[in-house]
């Protein structure tokens, strides 16, 4: 099946590039280009195409309030290009917000230098998000969390959170092929965990501002966080969710010491280990790995250091990160979940968990954040 692309970028150069790249893919078929937010809306409308490439700094209407309009008005898949700068990244996660399913960073001199590896990641991700759960019959983004003026509670008791409000639930939608029902499973398992780690890929940085802000502030175990990210916007991200939830969450650095109510994001380029110690080992991003960080490398590194305490959650996210790590987790008698298929944006990696017989719970996204609260204790 041949995927329908409309390319927005005020920029001709880009649009004409995109286009070509795309075109010389005989499973993918340009139907129109547009150059700025009014004429992708206006496109999108005509032309009904499967997948949005769109750039966010545009004149008449930026990128953001664009992808607003059409995830509203006839919702779409978009892929944002962005800057690798720590504005591109703030405005790339808004734009993620805002409804966009991806993002590739926007580099002219990666498009010169190494052609092929350019087409292969455009092309794969087209294709990719085409097949996600963001071509709706109504698509509501997530409602805002406003951050709680006070202070965050100490790190004594345990308290459920009772003035967290749950983020408005996107309408789950099927994709083009069948889908199958999704399972849900009963109460969790209630145990002293001594670790939760919570692994992503496409639709993560979403995903987890929703299961993370329904935590409160003295939640008793340490988070570690995997999200398949660049390095230029794991910092970024970080700061997004502590100013958004009420535990606190960093980009995590060598040395950093697990505890509770903390969460850790690993950092963009690289990975992320634990160690018998409570400390976090930061090592740089290896070649022979597709992924940097690699949900993998952290859930085998905690499988190691707290056998069955760790609490294990794979969410959203394209291909397989995280499934040989979760088996690590499973022998040493850990817990793992995974996200249902309804509302997966990419149900890849959750998948490959439920295909192997790894989880122990499926749950939905928005009952994830109260089930994490119901199992710790």
């Amino acid at each position: 099946m041949v995927v329908k692309v409309l390319v927005v970028d005020d920029s001709g150069f880009f649009r004409r590039r995109v286009s070509e790249i795309l075109s010389a893919d005989p499973t993918i078929q340009v139907i129109g280009t547009a150059t700025n937010g009014k004429e992708a809306i206006d496109q999108a409308l005509a032309l009904k195409p499967d997948v949005i490439t769109m750039d966010y700094e545009m004149p008449l209407m930026d990128g953001i309030t664009a992808v607003r309009h059409i995830m509203q008005r006839c919702p779409t898949p978009v892929l944002m290009f962005s800057s690798l700068t720590h504005e591109g990244a703030r405005v790339t996660l808004d734009a993620l917000d805002a409804g966009a399913v991806d993002f590739l960073p926007k580099n002219f001199e990666d498009i010169s230098r190494n052609p092929e590896k350019v087409k292969q990641m455009l092309c794969e991700k087209v294709h990719s998000i085409s097949r996600s759960n963001r071509r709706m019959s109504s698509y509501s983004a997530p409602a805002p969390v406003v951050p709680t003026p006070a202070p965050r509670p100490a790190l004594g008791g345990f308290t459920a959170p009772a003035a967290v409000a749950a983020p408005a639930r996107t309408t789950p939608i099927a994709s083009r092929g069948a889908t199958a029902p999704s399972t849900t499973s009963g109460a969790p398992k209630r145990k002293a965990y001594k670790l939760v780690a919570i692994g992503t890929s496409t639709g993560g940085p979403v995903a987890l501002q929703r299961v993370l802000t329904q935590l409160p502030g003295n939640f008793p175990a340490p988070i570690v966080l995997v999200q398949h990210m660049p390095a230029a916007f794991t910092k970024a991200f970080a700061e997004r969710l502590d100013k958004l939830c009420r535990i606190s969450v960093k980009e995590a650095e060598d040395g950093d010491i697990l505890r509770p109510g903390l969460a850790l994001l690993a950092p963009g380029g690289k990975q992320m280990m634990i160690d018998g110690r409570g400390a976090v080992r930061i090592l740089p991003g290896d070649e022979r790995l597709n992924y940097k960080p690699c949900v993998d490398i952290t859930f085998g590194s905690a499988a190691k250091s707290f056998g069955d305490k760790v609490l294990a959650v794979v969410l959203t996210g394209m291909g397989a990160d995280g499934r040989e790590g979760a088996r690590m987790l499973k022998q040493g008698g850990s817990q793992v979940w995974a996200q249902d298929e309804a509302s997966c944006v990419i149900y890849g990696m959750p998948m490959a968990i439920v295909k192997a017989n790894l989880a122990d719970a499926v749950y939905s996204l928005d009952d994830i954040g109260r089930h994490l609260v119901e199992a710790c204790h």
